[in-house]
């Protein structure tokens, strides 16, 4: 998909279809007074026939119009503009991109002016737009027989005026690699666990150190994690035949002495639950249990897309957990990196067991921050439904700069807290910590647990359990959280050049 920006004047601008926007009660948008003006009073007269009133959802493709050159005219209700958050501004992209995919347009332009959101901001404006047509373009084929019919649009082209033309432009670039980003952690989701297995994953990370030369990858194996100590890890990938992995991806934008911040995933490629095995509905969709590390692979390429000037490291915690007579059980003591042991009460409480070593294993890179990202909890759906993250950490900055990144990039975040009060429902009797504190809290008793292997460290906990995938006729993998982690590594760019300036 092309994107391109535009200054010309609509009125005259040769294109298979151009989509203007109709405001509540009827009221022309500012490009629609140049279409209207153009022809005559042509778009009025629509109007005053009672065709479209501007409500949000209307559309109405207008042909042949007098005194302009576009082929075809698509008028579009954007509705009220104090209704018009990003939600909004989102359904009005899908509703275009739907009202265009099944014609034979291969060329649209966009002339929504800045009405599209209320906030006003056309770098932010474009990057949700293009992030919103990616998606939309988006289709899984890759375990089907029959391959998707790509879309005859081709080009999309966003008129402007000049005075916007480098923010438009920025957004247009920035948008396109979140969106690929997203993309890739997309499809690393929606693959059925018999493919992206921990070892696939490790192939895909070794593919991207092959796309960019500014990233670097090591692979380690269980006998390299054993030999680290990593019992907790590996103890989640016992009952697999799949071999656990941890891969572990440099990205160096910065000076070679800059700390870098880290990506910490989650990767439990398939999730049974283990031994405390999980009830068979719905099953399937365990296969979604390592989104968190491809949020991570996909905020990687994004990064290396834009050459963002930091070091940003991320690592995969990778394994499969299956139950057999090898694999973890209730009441097993396992011996952590950190030394601390752990008293599993639920092996399906597994991903804490393989981000707590991994968050021990990041300190050798003395981090300025560590963000993991983890479908950690079901009570994460409970408390924020499926709609928001949240955020835990250790550092009330860090937790700041996550929900501002998340509002601006529209991936929002909730924060909840981690007070030591919590921390007691992790005792044992038979180890250093429990790893489930029981039925209440449960969000944050997972955040409680990771906290004691983040001592070292800036460190905040993304549950995105809610938000990873949707479920349903739209069941797949949304690609959350690529926007939030690119837009808080492009804040700490940002702020990082300025204090260099």
């Amino acid at each position: 998909m092309d994107f391109e920006i535009i200054n010309s004047d609509i009125s005259a601008i040769e294109t298979e279809c151009l989509v203007i926007g109709l405001e509540a009660d009827a009221v022309l948008s500012t490009s629609a007074q140049i279409i209207d003006k153009a022809a005559k009073g042509y778009i009025q007269s629509v109007i005053d026939d009672g065709d479209i009133s501007g409500k949000r959802g209307q559309h109405l493709m207008l042909r042949n119009i007098p005194g302009i050159t576009a082929k075809r005219v698509l008028l579009v209700g954007l509705g009220e503009t104090e209704k018009r958050a990003d939600p909004v501004h989102k359904s009005i992209i899908s509703s275009i991109f739907a009202q265009l995919k099944n014609s034979n347009i291969n060329e649209v332009t966009i002339a929504l002016d800045d009405k599209i959101n209320k906030d006003a901001d056309i770098y932010r404006q474009m990057r949700l737009s293009v992030q919103t047509f990616c998606g939309e373009f988006y289709e899984y084929d890759e375990t089907k027989s029959t391959k998707a019919t790509p879309s005859l649009l081709e080009a999309i082209r966003f008129a402007v005026p000049v005075a916007s033309t480098q923010d438009a432009e920025a957004g247009i670039l920035d948008g396109t690699a979140v969106a690929n980003g997203m993309t890739v952690a997309r499809e690393l989701g929606n693959l059925p666990g018999n493919v992206c297995t921990p070892t696939y994953l490790s192939k895909e990370a070794l593919e991207l150190e092959q796309g960019y030369q500014n990233i670097s990858c090591d692979i380690l194996d269980e006998a390299a994690m054993a030999e680290l100590g990593m019992h907790s890890l590996l103890s989640v990938g016992n009952g697999s035949a799949e071999d656990s992995q941890l891969i572990v991806i440099k990205y160096s934008g910065g000076e070679a002495a800059d700390r870098p911040h880290v990506l910490v995933g989650k990767g439990v490629t398939f999730d049974t639950g283990g031994i405390s095995l999980k009830p068979g509905a719905a099953m399937d969709e365990m296969k979604f249990d390592m989104c968190g590390a491809a949020s991570v692979m996909g905020t990687m390429q994004a990064i290396a897309e834009m050459e963002l000037p930091m070091n940003v490291i991320g690592v995969i915690a990778a394994a499969e957990n299956m139950p057999s007579d090898r694999a973890t059980k209730p009441g097993d003591v396992i011996t952590t990196m950190s030394g601390k042991t752990v008293e599993v009460l639920n092996t399906d409480a597994e991903g804490r067991l393989v981000l707590c070593d991994a968050l021990t294993y990041v300190e050798r890179f003395d981090p300025i921050t560590v963000v993991d990202i983890a479908t950690l909890t079901g009570a994460v759906i409970v408390a924020l439904g499926h709609q928001t993250s949240a955020v835990l950490s250790n550092n009330d900055a860090l937790a700041a700069e996550l929900i501002e990144a998340g509002e601006y990039a529209s991936d929002r975040t909730w924060r909840l807290p981690l007070w030591d009060e919590y921390q007691e429902l992790l005792d044992s009797n038979f180890a250093d910590i429990a790893n489930i504190g029981g039925p209440s809290a449960g969000t944050i008793t997972a955040a409680c647990f990771l906290a004691r292997f983040t001592e070292k460290y800036h460190w905040a906990h993304l549950d995105i359990a809610g938000v990873a995938w949707s479920k349903g006729k739209a069941k797949g993998a949304t690609g959350r959280a690529v926007p939030i982690l690119c837009q808080y590594l492009m804040n700490t760019a940002a702020d990082q050049l300025d204090a260099n300036a």
